[in-house]
């Protein structure tokens, strides 16, 4: 992604800063599209990343090795966006669900480019109308493909709240779904 992070706050000892660093640079990317996702902004996806990766290197102390590092730091990114999107009132959620453009294969026709965009764009919208503590679940789930152990260790819930909450998501898009489709 070509995105740099500077830490203002480096550990003085060498191998824990190279241990946070082998443990944490190869989440940025999917860090920074769960940013994106949250922020609908790039600029702030970025300085949320940013954020972060400056707190989790203070705090990394408080991490316990042998523990889901990958939770503990999306944890951490999800605080930050609570707390600076005035808490969970944050309602509005872009989901760009083909950021980079894929090649376009050569035997689709301008109706079906058309038809997957409009699909796309509907399935955008629903998730965008999901209340966040359901568009969390189903973007850690379906999108960054963590297991559900993980998702309730990242939002700090019950294992069996992340199953009804996306099991909810789910029936709350297929809904909206069918609605938007019937009315074609």
């Amino acid at each position: 992604m070509g995105r740099l992070v500077y830490f203002s706050e480096v550990p003085k000892d060498r191998e824990t800063s190279a241990m946070f660093a082998e443990l944490a640079m190869p989440l940025f990317d999917q860090l920074y599209n769960f940013a994106h996702w949250l922020t609908q902004d790039r600029s702030e996806a970025d300085d949320l990343v940013q954020e972060t990766y400056s707190k989790a290197l203070r705090g990394f102390s408080s991490f316990q090795p042998g523990t889901n590092f990958r939770a503990w730091i999306y944890r951490i990114l999800r605080n930050t966006f609570l707390t600076s999107r005035t808490g969970l009132k944050a309602t509005s959620v872009q989901v760009e669900l083909d950021e980079a453009a894929e090649s376009i294969a050569e035997a689709e026709t301008p109706e079906s480019i058309f038809i997957d965009q409009s699909q796309q764009q509907l399935l955008q919208k629903a998730i965008e109308a999901l209340p966040l503590h359901y568009r969390e679940v189903v973007l850690l789930c379906d999108v960054e493909e963590m297991p559900y152990k993980e998702i309730a260790e990242t939002l700090s819930i019950p294992i069996g709240t992340v199953m009804s909450r996306l099991a909810r998501a789910r029936r709350d898009l297929r809904q909206a779904l069918q609605v938007k489709l019937v009315r074609r």
